[in-house]
């Protein structure tokens, strides 16, 4: 079994995927995974819609493609280095319709209020990227294709009381993935109150 501290370490997101099929009993661990995430009250509100069929595929990469032409694109072009920027492009345009598996998480309006869909979906969704990269697949997070909601809750055939709210390809990695690059949590902690350093003996800035 992997140390559950490599896997957080190695967890990254993957936008280039082999055309090998992953199998039920794979997906099934994974999901699995993601039902023991904590949610509000207990609801576990959590709606999986696991997509295998190529047109649909298809049409959610379309989605997310007039998603990323709609806007999202300038607003990444004046925040991303071009390397990241050329990385994210290719994902949208190709990887994630590439993906073998597209797993469409949803909230269950029935089941918990909207308020608490964020709080309960998204630890979820964690569960299910670390359980992935555990296995040795590569997955991604994105939340570009609900902007268009209407039209994947359409396609997936989805009540109206069932909201899309993140996409997640799901395949083997067309290339190995390196360690991710983070900022030491140190930079981004401080002790007592805001200003004042985690490491002790630094003072308040």
């Amino acid at each position: 079994m992997a140390d559950i501290w490599d896997v957080i370490h190695s967890q990254r997101a993957c936008r280039a995927f082999r055309d090998d099929d992953v199998d039920d009993a794979t997906i099934a661990r994974v999901l699995d995974a993601a039902t023991f995430a904590p949610s509000a009250e207990n609801r576990q509100p959590w709606i999986f819609v696991v997509v295998r069929d190529p047109a649909s595929r298809k049409a959610i990469g379309e989605i997310n493609q007039k998603a990323w032409a709609a806007g999202a694109r300038a607003y990444s072009e004046a925040r991303l280095t071009p390397k990241l920027l050329a990385d994210v492009e290719a994902g949208v345009t190709g990887g994630v319709s590439a993906a073998p598996i597209i797993i469409v998480v949803c909230a269950d309006g029935s089941a918990a209020h909207e308020a608490t869909f964020g709080s309960s979906l998204f630890p979820a969704v964690q569960n299910l990227l670390l359980a992935a990269t555990a296995i040795g697949l590569g997955s991604a997070l994105t939340t570009l294709p609900t902007t268009f909601g209407d039209e994947l809750r359409t396609l997936l055939a989805l009540p109206g009381h069932v909201h899309p709210l993140a996409v997640i390809p799901l395949g083997w990695p067309a290339k190995r993935l390196g360690p991710p690059r983070r900022v030491p949590f140190a930079d981004k902690t401080y002790r007592d109150r805001y200003g004042q350093d985690w490491e002790k003996g630094k003072g308040i800035r």
